[in-house]
């Protein structure tokens, strides 16, 4: 039987950690949803999940504009470049066994957690008009972290926010602003798919998206904390990063 007030507070942690690090809404959705809410059906929980972590990155998004986080040239370049990756990504994906790509996507997570510690110098204000140079470097970096993230099926947010920052030298929090375009799009293309097929929990969905703007407020206001304390919020994302991607090897292993 499903708890429909764990929906609402799984909703709220799915939203915070959206608002705070740009990612982990789907690694968390998911089996927030299957362990905690109670769903039997994991396409269902995969379907309803999409959907509530594309509406609470839109949401987030609109939070962190508001403080004027988002780069929306190349939040839109990147997202754009990088649902033709995941495009492509899903369909490679498909035929590689399920178990090796959670293994190799958890190696591949703990790699980016360590590069996030690594010291790097800001290049600046990324807002303001991009050379070409830029251009095809942000535009390369959406279609190989969405061809990425396609072909891992789940964590793209994990990527986005570092591939953003690699690609601009942009400050994270900035970076986690600009990424929640992307990590919307990409959900709500996953949710019309499963939509269609059926599987999504319209009410579960609302629930979820109920909690998430709570949880999407708190994780704001600490985020924008944190981003004016030195290396505190790379520390935040490389540690959850890390947490998730130990869990993961657990599961796959255990």
């Amino acid at each position: 039987m499903l708890s429909h007030g764990l929906a609402v507070i799984s909703g709220s942690l799915v939203g915070f950690i959206l608002a705070l690090i740009g990612g982990g809404g789907s690694i968390l959705a998911t089996p927030l949803l299957l362990y905690v809410v109670g769903m039997k059906d994991p396409h269902l929980a995969i379907g309803t999940g999409a959907l509530a972590v594309s509406a609470n990155a839109f949401m987030n998004l609109a939070n962190h504009a508001r403080v004027g986080n988002v780069r929306w040239r190349i939040g839109a370049l990147f997202a754009a470049t990088g649902v033709s990756g995941a495009f492509v990504g899903s369909s490679i994906g498909k035929l590689v066994d399920g178990q090796k790509l959670v293994l190799a996507f958890a190696g591949l997570m703990i790699v980016v957690a360590l590069l996030m510690l690594r010291k790097r110098r800001d290049a600046g204000d990324a807002g303001s008009p991009p050379s070409l140079r830029r251009t095809l470097g942000v535009g390369g970096t959406g279609l190989a972290v969405g061809l990425l993230a396609g072909f891992f099926g789940i964590g793209g947010g994990f990527l986005i926010v570092p591939g953003l920052v690699m690609a601009t030298r942009m400050r994270l929090i900035h970076a986690i602003g600009t990424s929640l375009l992307a990590v919307g799009a990409f959900g709500l293309t996953t949710a019309v798919n499963y939509a269609v097929s059926g599987w999504v929990d319209w009410v579960v969905a609302g629930e979820y998206i109920a909690g998430g703007l709570v949880g999407g407020q708190i994780g704001l206001r600490l985020a924008v904390q944190l981003a004016d304390r030195k290396d505190a919020l790379n520390i935040v994302f490389a540690g959850v990063v890390m947490v998730v991607a130990a869990y993961m090897i657990w599961r796959s292993v255990g």
